[in-house]
């Protein structure tokens, strides 16, 4: 390995240190009550080390989100890219949030943890910055509506509404897996999932 890919790989691993301590103490303390100082400490480096990569721990945690809404867009491209028509489509991108969730714990928790919160945390540009990551997600599921409803197997009049509401819907019904021993007992959590996909999808066939 050259001098180039080594220092590469350090540098790598210098921000997987500072975002795995940056994760821990969201979860422990919240965003407000974390500080560069306690990233540095929990990450074992210096806190010259964390502003050499980034200039806040804003941009820490915006860093953590847009890392997440990437994975994501990159499960969901990948469904789109398949030859599939419109409804087996939203019924494996519905799938594929769920799997998300499920695989990749720490970045969901992530975001749901900024979008679930009443405050907005960001300074503008790094929230648009976060917001474009979410938005290309949404204009996946938009296009795949629009195809479907091309195709005449949709009847939309709206397909970015439609996108936004079968998106809230996934990211809503997500949160009830920690319902399942109350609201949800007797039921399958990932069934009710299905069953709300199944719902969305017959909502757009029959609309007049």
């Amino acid at each position: 390995m050259g001098l180039k890919e080594r220092r590469k790989r350090e540098r790598e691993e210098r921000r997987n240190q500072i975002l795995d301590a940056a994760r821990s103490l969201l979860f422990d303390k919240g965003l407000h009550a974390t500080s560069i100082n306690q990233i540095a400490k929990q990450a074992e480096l210096g806190v010259g080390t964390i502003y050499f990569y980034y200039k806040s721990k804003e941009e820490i945690f915006a860093d953590l989100q847009e890392e997440g809404l990437e994975l994501l867009f990159c499960r969901i491209r990948k469904v789109c890219n398949l030859n599939l028509p419109a409804d087996e489509k939203l019924r494996e991108i519905g799938f594929q949030y769920v799997c998300f969730s499920e695989e990749n714990r720490d970045y969901y928790d992530i975001i749901n943890y900024f979008l679930a919160s009443p405050e907005i945390f960001f300074v503008p540009n790094l929230k648009s910055k976060v917001d474009r990551h979410g938005s290309r997600i949404i204009r996946l599921i938009v296009e795949t509506i629009t195809a479907g409803t091309q195709s005449g197997l949709f009847q939309s009049i709206n397909p970015r509404r439609d996108a936004i509401t079968f998106w809230g819907t996934l990211h809503g019904l997500i949160q009830f897996r920690k319902l399942k021993d109350t609201v949800l007992d007797g039921d399958s959590h990932k069934d009710i999932i299905h069953h709300a996909v199944d719902h969305f999808i017959n909502g757009l066939r029959n609309r007049m």
